[in-house]
């Protein structure tokens, strides 16, 4: 392990530390920490940043509630940067997006990889954008009820076609299933991090019944 006394702070005492989601891994911002501020989120647990505007030290989520919780901290090869893996409770950014980092400049051409993050900002796209001809954007125009109207059938085709044991058709229902729920999901102003930190609640509720049986 690196001892904080191996770390290189900067002339005014700080070291720049990126927030990451433990689940994701997706970058959810860029803070400064001082030796003190570093000792406090190693004794409680939770992200404590040293602010270069106020000259102060700020408890992540002290005030939004949006506390974030350290699974690790990590230091780069020259011990002058860190970055921090978290289980966040709520949006990292104070304009109240999961990220701070949501503002694309540049995109090359090489295709990226999947991921449900990107398909949802692509659906949150198509609402706020509309774009002619988008199925996605003609949803969020009808509203609310077509929205569930879609959800509902999509859910009976994934039943018929799980019933039917057919493998391919129900991964093909599930996808389409999926893909209406982000929809509604962005309609009502969830986010893929809301259902994620409900999903580890209740895992973790999860883990200790099963140690209480086991232990029983």
């Amino acid at each position: 392990m690196t001892d904080i006394s191996e770390l290189i702070f900067d002339e005014k005492g700080l070291i720049p530390a990126v927030v990451t989601d433990s689940s994701t891994g997706r970058v959810l911002m860029l803070a400064y920490m001082s030796k003190e501020s570093l000792k406090i989120s190693m004794e409680r647990g939770l992200t404590c940043f040293r602010s270069r505007s106020r000259g102060e030290l700020w408890l992540k989520g002290e005030t939004s509630g949006n506390y974030q919780h350290i699974v690790s901290i990590t230091a780069d090869c020259d011990r002058d940067a860190l970055v921090i893996s978290v289980r966040p409770d709520g949006p990292a950014c104070h304009l109240g997006t999961d990220s701070c980092f949501e503002y694309p400049v540049y995109r090359g051409e090489e295709p990226g990889g999947f991921s449900a993050d990107a398909l949802m900002e692509l659906i949150k796209g198509r609402k706020t954008e509309k774009k002619e001809g988008s199925y996605t954007s003609y949803l969020f125009e009808k509203g609310l009820d077509k929205i569930l109207k879609k959800v509902g059938e999509e859910s009976t085709e994934v039943i018929i076609a799980a019933k039917a044991q057919d493998k391919k058709e129900t991964i093909y229902e599930i996808a389409d299933l999926a893909y209406h729920v982000m929809v509604l999901m962005t309609e009502a102003g969830i986010t893929l991090g809301d259902v994620r930190r409900e999903l580890e609640s209740r895992h973790v509720i999860d883990h200790k019944v099963k140690q209480e049986k086991m232990t029983s």
